[in-house]
């Protein structure tokens, strides 16, 4: 049996749900699912936040979803945490394809959601990002600097598109054109405070931008009057 979450489902034919999937060891797949009668309906725990086990079936890319059953009772998000979470969902989807596996995702995805349903932060959010960045290759080094010198707090730094976070002498003028050291290594150590959160939401749109291209995202519109991712 396989462990996952649903990321999202929508209407296929005759009863059935195409469901994209996070999967533990696989990453992103896609597959059918039958939701079947009104007595042994599965159309209850096909739902986000609701881990599940199951098995896949086919050779496809788009697998045949077998055997569901509720792992354990739904991830309870409300508020700006099930916004949060609708976010996370949709920069998967957005983000990976099938044939990439992101295989280590699956811990992460589950631990922010389990933290979010507890006390819901920014900062949750933005360590997801970087998890997500770092899977798919397009995280620059939080340690080291283009010339292999350590990233430190004092400094710093401007972020160069394939190399990375190069040091800069910023002023009082200029501060806001780059991104603090004490920023970057709190992101790294995940020690993010209220303090970081504007600026380390800069940096992740910015890295994310590539990757999600000029299409918005639905999720942020929930957050219109209160910007929060």
């Amino acid at each position: 049996m396989e462990r996952g979450y649903v990321l999202h489902s929508r209407h296929f034919r005759d009863g059935s749900v195409i469901v994209n999937l996070l999967v533990d060891g696989k990453g992103r797949v896609d597959a059918v699912a039958r939701l079947g009668g009104a007595k042994n309906s599965i159309r209850s725990i096909i739902q986000p936040f609701q881990p599940i086990i199951f098995q896949l079936h086919g050779k496809t890319d788009l697998k045949n979803l077998k055997q569901v059953e509720a792992a354990s009772p739904a991830v309870p998000l409300a508020g700006d945490c099930l916004y949060s979470g609708l976010y996370l969902n949709e920069l998967l989807i957005r983000c990976l394809s099938v044939q990439h596996s992101a295989e280590n995702l699956f811990f992460d995805y589950h631990r922010t959601l389990i933290a979010m349903a507890t006390e819901f932060n920014q900062s949750q959010l933005r360590y997801f990002e970087h998890a997500l960045l770092k899977e798919l290759g397009t995280m620059p080094s939080l340690d080291f600097d283009p010339s292999d010198a350590p990233i430190t707090a004092s400094g710093f730094y401007r972020l160069e598109p394939d190399h990375g976070f190069t040091p800069v002498i910023a002023t009082a003028y200029n501060q806001h054109r780059f991104f603090t050291g004490e920023m970057l290594v709190a992101l790294n150590q995940r020690t993010l405070t209220a303090e970081h959160y504007l600026e380390a939401k800069k940096l992740m749109r910015q890295l994310l931008a590539p990757v999600l291209g000029d299409k918005p995202l639905h999720s942020r519109s929930l957050f219109a009057k209160k910007p929060k991712i």
